[in-house]
């Protein structure tokens, strides 16, 4: 059975790590890669293919089924559209675009045309993420009411000293590392509408924030409070509680997510379930049965590939879409509006 084609373009950390899967794929094969800048012989002799310093000069030459693009930001949109213009299949890296402008014009290139565009919030592939939804869907929580989440780290500081724009307005953790949280949270509790947010500079003293509080209504009518520091020494993320990346040190007692509705909650990603074996008798008298939801742990990335290639092969519709991901980036964009005001912010859909 022929397997799909696939090229990378952008061949940084994020990219070489596109490359391996694809190469350890039994569902599709590398047979391009994309970068202006010349990759080591030794590394280009040991991938087998031909490098091309464009996605231009690559489409004029050869025309793989799909494009993994895992570039910088600003490329995004003006890559993506040059794909869907070739007719190619494209998985665009998150975010989907560096502002909501750039992301709204290649939603409406996408959405008129019939090429699948897939956006790489890789999470959204996670079991655990799964496993958590299937636990709501099936009503085990009751109505939602509540959603409690972190993502506490501790950035050391040769990630500011390599790249000193992280010092400033705009490389802070609300638009490098929230949109991955948002993502989680709408597939988790659905639709946020309205947002607020404090945020603070104190840890560090740079001119970006490293410290936010936020607050979230959802269209249910739920709430949610979400805190956000790349300066805490704490184990409260989802890359140190998941073990989904093993270069992060993981806390297998620790949660990101607690999840309450009228009957019980969720812990995540622990999936402890605390539940009420009566919920017609709910008290704080009375205790809770306590179970843990399985799940079968697998990284999302290469699920994320596997998926990728049903979409360019037909066979599954785009798990996350241009428009889910510029949801994502909306929201990001209000919460950083909301620190910089004080107001809460509407985030109609």
């Amino acid at each position: 059975m022929r397997k799909t084609t696939i090229a990378v373009a952008g061949m940084g950390a994020i990219g070489r790590r596109h490359i391996e899967l694809v190469q350890a794929s039994k569902h599709c094969e590398l047979v391009a890669v994309v970068d202006p800048v010349p990759a080591p012989p030794a590394f280009l002799a040991g991938l087998g293919v031909a490098q091309y310093a464009s996605l231009k000069e690559l489409l004029a030459q050869a025309r793989p089924d799909g494009i993994i693009l895992a570039t910088p930001n600003a490329l995004h949109v003006p890559q993506a559209i040059e794909c869907i213009e070739a007719n190619v299949a494209v998985l665009v890296e998150k975010p989907v675009a560096h502002s909501v402008e750039e992301g709204l014009r290649l939603c409406k290139v996408a959405e008129r045309s019939r090429v699948p565009v897939l956006v790489g919030h890789h999470r959204a592939h996670s079991p655990i993420l799964e496993r958590a939804r299937q636990v709501i869907r099936e009503g085990l929580l009751g109505d939602l009411v509540a959603v409690q989440g972190s993502a506490l780290f501790y950035k050391p500081d040769d990630y500011f000293d390599t790249a000193p724009w992280r010092r400033e307005l705009g490389g802070g953790p609300i638009l490098i590392n929230l949109i991955h949280e948002i993502g989680n949270l709408r597939s988790l509790c659905g639709e946020i509408v309205a947002v607020q947010a404090m945020a603070s500079n104190t840890a560090r003293g740079f001119a970006v924030e490293d410290t936010v509080c936020i607050g979230l209504r959802f269209e249910s009518g739920m709430l949610g409070s979400f805190m956000l520091s790349d300066s805490a020494a704490c184990a409260r993320s989802w890359e140190q509680t998941s073990q989904e990346n093993l270069d992060y040190a993981s806390y297998a007692d620790e949660d990101c997510y607690v999840i309450s509705g009228k009957n019980g909650s969720l812990s995540v990603p622990t999936m402890r379930l605390k539940i009420y074996a009566q919920p017609r008798n709910r008290s704080w008298f009375n205790p809770f049965t306590q179970d843990v939801a399985e799940v079968k742990l697998r990284d999302p990335l290469e699920a994320q590939l596997e998926h990728f290639c049903a979409v360019i092969t037909g066979t599954s519709a785009p798990l996350v879409t241009v428009r889910d991901g510029l949801r994502n980036l909306v929201i990001v964009e209000a919460i950083a509006e909301a620190a910089r005001t004080g107001n809460i912010v509407s985030t109609p859909g």
